[in-house]
Formats: C-alpha cells, sequence, structure tokens
C-alpha cells in the first residue's frame, strides 16, 4: 500500500507483487476512489493515544536499505515510518514537499549548471539527537552516484547527474549542483538516510539489512526478524508525535489473513477479495500499478511488428478492465497510457497510436503479413484442451510443473511456411485474476486464426525463469508506476543492446521491443526543466511505445485493503505516501 517516491524495489518484487488482483466486490469508503484514495480518514485529535497496530505485508523486508536489490514493499514501508523524506506523494502521484524535513525546496538557477536549494526544518534530527545536515546529503550522493562499485546499490537514476553537494550559506541549507539537467530532482533523497548508513560501503552494504540503528522519522525501527519488523514512537522526533505506540509489520499469507483480522489477530491487510463483517470494513481505489500484456518481439512470429500490431488489435481492452474491474465497483476505463495512471495528474490517453481492438482490421494485417487461413486438423475444435507437449514439459521440469492447455480457432488457423500460428502464452498459476484474463485474450486470438498455448507455470518461476530470461510469447504481468516516468520507467521501454559476448542486454524492457527514437525522447524529458515541455516529450515517447506494440497496457489494478473499524487514517493508499503518524485507532 505504501510507496515511496522512487521505484526501488526489485523488478522480480515489482513484477510477482502486481500480479495479485481482486475478484470480488468490496464496501465502499469515504474517500472518492477516482481521487485515487480511500481512507478511513479522521483529524487527529479524534485518534486515541497509543496501541499497538498489526499491519499485515506480504513478506518481511529483505534488507532495511531502500537502495539495495533486496528491498521491497516492506522496506518501502518502514523506510516511510522510520527516515525523513525531501517529497512524499499524494493521491494523484504528484510530489509535495515533506514540511517536517524541509522548509523550501527549489530550483535557484539553471544556467550554465542546474541548482537546487534545499533549506531544512532546524528542528529536524535524527534519533541519536544529531541535527540532520550536508553531511548525509552528500553521503547518499557519494553512495549512489554509481562511481564506486564498492557500494551495493539497485539503482543511481538522477544521483550520477549531480556533480557536488555542499552547504549553503548556514547550517540549514544544502545546495546540490547537476552536471546534467535533470527534470525529476524532487525524487532525490527520498528517504533520506543518515550519513551512518551511507558513509562508507561496508556500512552501506550491510549496516541497515537487518537493523535501522538511528532514525529520522516518527517511528524507529525496534527489531526486525525473518517473518516481522516492528516499529515504536521516536523519542526525537520533531513533528507531530505518533498517535501509535507500536506498528507491527507482519509477513501473512493472503489466505490467512481474513481470519486473522476477523480474531483481531490484523489490524490492517491488503486483500484478495470481500472480507467484509462485524469488526471489518474494506476500502478500495485503483492502485498504483497496472497490468500489461507483453509480446516478446526478439524471436517467433511476434518478431514481426505486423503480426504484433494484429495480436494487439485483436485484444478488447475494454472487455478485459470492465471484467477485472467492474465487479469491484471500481471505474472500468481501459489503461491507455504506459507512463501515467489513470489517477495521476496528466494523464492522457494515446492508444490510438495502436488503435482499437477491431477483428476484421487484425486478420487483415495477418494476411498482407503472409499469414494465410487453412482449414484446421482433423479432430481439433475450438475448446481448450491439453497440449500435445504437456506431458514432456512436466516430466522434463518436475521441481516447476507447467499445466500447459491450448486454444484452438474456431474453424480454420493461419499458416505460414507449413507452420501454424501457435503462441506461447505464460502466466502464473496462481493468479486466478490473470489466468482468467488470459483465458479470455486466448479466446480472443482464436477468432484471428491464432492457436494459443497457455502454460501456467509457479509463481518463483514465472518472472525468473520465463519473463526475464525472455521464454515466451505472451504474458501478463505488473508494473507500478510512478510520479517520475522519465526516469523510472526508461529501463522498461529502453531499446534492447547487444552485449560483447552476443546476448542481449534488455535492462527492464522483456518484451525486448525498443526503439532508437523511444530512448532519445526520454532523454529529452529527463533533461527539461519546463514541466509542459517534459510532458509533451513524455507523452510522444507514449505514443511510440504502444505504436511500437511490445507492451499493452490493460488495467490499473485494484487495491483493496480491510482495516479492522476503530482504525483510522489507513486504508487503500493507492499513491499515496501515509502520514504514519496519523494513523491509530478511535477514541
Amino acid at each position: 500500500m505504501a510507496r515511496s517516491a522512487t521505484l526501488i524495489r526489485s523488478a522480480t518484487a515489482v513484477a510477482l507483487a502486481a500480479v495479485v488482483a481482486a475478484s470480488a466486490g468490496c464496501t465502499a469508503g469515504k474517500d472518492d476512489p477516482l481521487a485515487g484514495t480511500d481512507l478511513a480518514s479522521a483529524p487527529r485529535n479524534g485518534v486515541r493515544d497509543g496501541g499497538t497496530l498489526r499491519w499485515a505485508v506480504d513478506a518481511a523486508p529483505g534488507t532495511l536499505n531502500a537502495f539495495q536489490a533486496g528491498a521491497n514493499e516492506t522496506t518501502s514501508l518502514v523506510a516511510g515510518a522510520a527516515l525523513p523524506a525531501a517529497f512524499r506523494l499524494d493521491g494523484q502521484g504528484r510530489p509535495q514537499m515533506d514540511t517536517d524535513l524541509l522548509r523550501s525546496a527549489k530550483v535557484v538557477r539553471t544556467e550554465p549548471q542546474q541548482v537546487v536549494s534545499y533549506r531544512l526544518n532546524p528542528k529536524a534530527v535524527w534519533s541519536d539527537g544529531r541535527p540532520i545536515g550536508a553531511a548525509d546529503f552528500t553521503a547518499q550522493w557519494k553512495a549512489l552516484r554509481g562511481a564506486d562499485d564498492a557500494y551495493w546499490t539497485a539503482r543511481n537514476a538522477g544521483y550520477d547527474r549531480i556533480s557536488s553537494v555542499t552547504a549553503g550559506k548556514d547550517a540549514h541549507e544544502v545546495k546540490v549542483t547537476f552536471g546534467k539537467r535533470y527534470a525529476d530532482w524532487q525524487s532525490l533523497f527520498t528517504p533520506l538516510y543518515p550519513k551512518a548508513v551511507t558513509g562508507t560501503a561496508k556500512a552501506f552494504n550491510e549496516g541497515a539489512r537487518r537493523a535501522l540503528k538511528v532514525t529520522g522519522g516518527p517511528f524507529s525501527v525496534r527489531s526486525a526478524s525473518g517473518k516481522s519488523v516492528t516499529l515504536v514512537r521516536n523519542t526525537k522526533w520533531w513533528g507531530d508525535r505518533a498517535k501509535l505506540s507500536e506498528l507491527v509489520l507482519t509477513a501473512t499469507p493472503a489466505h490467512q489473513r481474513a481470519a486473522d483480522l476477523a480474531s483481531g489477530a490484523l489490524d490492517v491487510a491488503e486483500v484478495d477479495r470481500d472480507v467484509t463483517g462485524k469488526n471489518v470494513a474494506v476500502y478500495r481505489t485503483r492502485a498504483a500499478s497496472y497490468t500489461q500484456l507483453a509480446l516478446n518481439g526478439s524471436t517467433g512470429p511476434l518478431a514481426d511488428e505486423d503480426v504484433r500490431h494484429a495480436v494487439a488489435r485483436a485484444v478488447d481492452r475494454r472487455a478485459i478492465a470492465k471484467a477485472v474491474l467492474g465487479p469491484l465497483g471500481l471505474p472500468d476505463e481501459p489503461l491507455g497510457n504506459h507512463l501515467l495512471l489513470l489517477t495521476q495528474s496528466g494523464y492522457a490517453d494515446h492508444s490510438s497510436a495502436l488503435g482499437t481492438a477491431d477483428t476484421k482490421a487484425a486478420r487483415a494485417m495477418l494476411a498482407a503479413a503472409g499469414w494465410q487461413r487453412t482449414a484446421l486438423d482433423p479432430g481439433s475444435g475450438g475448446a481448450a484442451r491439453s497440449g500435445a507437449g504437456a506431458a514432456e514439459r512436466n516430466q522434463a521440469a518436475p521441481a516447476h510443473k507447467v499445466e500447459v492447455s491450448v486454444v484452438e480457432p474456431a474453424k480454420t488457423v493461419l499458416r505460414k511456411d507449413g507452420k501454424a500460428l501457435t503462441l506461447r502464452f505464460v502466466l502464473p498459476k496462481s493468479s486466478a485474476t490473470l489466468n482468467t484474463v488470459g483465458d479470455r485474450i486466448a479466446t480472443m486470438l482464436s477468432g484471428i486464426g491464432v492457436r494459443t498455448e497457455l502454460q501456467r507455470v509457479a509463481d518463483d518461476s514465472f518472472f525468473r525463469d520465463h519473463v526475464a530470461a525472455g521464454d515466451f510469447d505472451l504474458a501478463l504481468y505488473g508494473w507500478p508506476g510512478t510520479p517520475f516516468p522519465a526516469t523510472d520507467t526508461r529501463p522498461i521501454f529502453a531499446k534492447p543492446e547487444p552485449a560483447p559476448d552476443g546476448s542481449l542486454v534488455v535492462e527492464q524492457n522483456y518484451p525486448r521491443v525498443g526503439t532508437d527514437l523511444i530512448d532519445q525522447l526520454f532523454d529529452q524529458a529527463a533533461g527539461e526543466l519546463d514541466p509542459a515541455k517534459a510532458r509533451d516529450y513524455a507523452a510522444r515517447a507514449d505514443a511510440r511505445i504502444w505504436s511500437a506494440a511490445g507492451s499493452i497496457p490493460l488495467y490499473q489494478r485494484p487495491e483493496l485493503v480491510a482495516l479492522r473499524k476503530d482504525v483510522l487514517n489507513a486504508g487503500a493508499f493507492g499513491f499515496a505516501t501515509p502520514r504514519f503518524q496519523d494513523i491509530g485507532f478511535r477514541k
């Protein structure tokens, strides 16, 4: 539920977290889902002082250092509660200056170099009593700029553009000078770690993996284990005092959460179905992530852009969004943008660069590409059936059994050079929603003569062995949204480049479809300080991504969060950063 201002989780964690989707209706909360949040909102004076709140998470944090590859959503929650931030997000994914840390933050010069001045809150101190200052900003920049391989960092975007970080005219000002202009400067220093964590490679790599001894938020970390993290009030916190005495984040399987909420063992949990009951209410919004159909353009029939276009045009995105979101009472508009979500400021639909669902047009594209309609082999039919290679696949990989079924065209199949147009569609076995969506897409493709082999694989194998490895024709997985698309989505759509050993460097572009123009537009957006011009570059990049037909956004995912009815200021946050000091229990 919580969002940091940058995408700092590993690609695997992001994608696997995004495959979970809801499958039933829920009760409405008090906030407008169109605004991006749905919370049990209340003023602070209505929240009881004290108490322990138990919050379900998918997994314990792999590390408490949010800039390492092992960071996950729980790491982001801990960072949001225990560390200062330059900017936090509102419900529309817009960065808002955090006044607990900063009095001001602005670009004070653009020529000959971009300079940002941060004016610090004089009251801001670490939990060991040391004032937060330029030394902390400097240490974080040096750790994350990518100049020293000794630091095990997951990302250096933005920090690699900084040329210097210095103290300003007094101890409460920090000046950051960029060697290369950076439009997304508001993404930096969120979260901000003390120099004790970032000052040396050894401290960065190991010092904050299992403990965070010095903090700078309303909570401090008392303990962290393989199952839970316990946060307690930070007595040195200078802002509004945390209402809760303790916040416990506990790894809880999805199937166990409803029972734990009913029994009182949990107070807050994201759920995948309606668990409304006597003591529990469910809040809903559109999540800060989306589900897409990926078309692997590196090999097989989909290496032909015309075939990708035909397949994409055969998919009725509106029908899919309605089927997934309609039963939840959420707006069922399909997602028309790769870079911004429907609940974000500045969202615009650029899917016209691809075109609307049109079976007749898709058939014509395939015919023009040389795929001819021929009669089905005797004994085939339109119904799904077990694939001919299912037994062999299962025997070959007993540790990760693959369930295979085939959806055949109703009457005729497309062939070229004697081969049928067959696409392997890989899906994570445990996600009922994604499997249902996959079945719908396979049926749609059968209408244009495409034969689809659905391969349902184990969750721990899905992303690692198939998506990231390029072992698929079609796949369904998700990505998080971001307020900084020029920075955070560039690796997802960057043009793959050949490595010296002959392999393909794809960054996070798993469909392996990209162009030089898309890369150029991202670079221009990242360096453009005029917001209107930066948005124009991003919009043009999005239109080109649609036209390349490697990634087809389907819908912004639903977010359902169940609360015990006495919990306040929590719920479905969407993009919004939780204000942890206000969360608590009704008086």
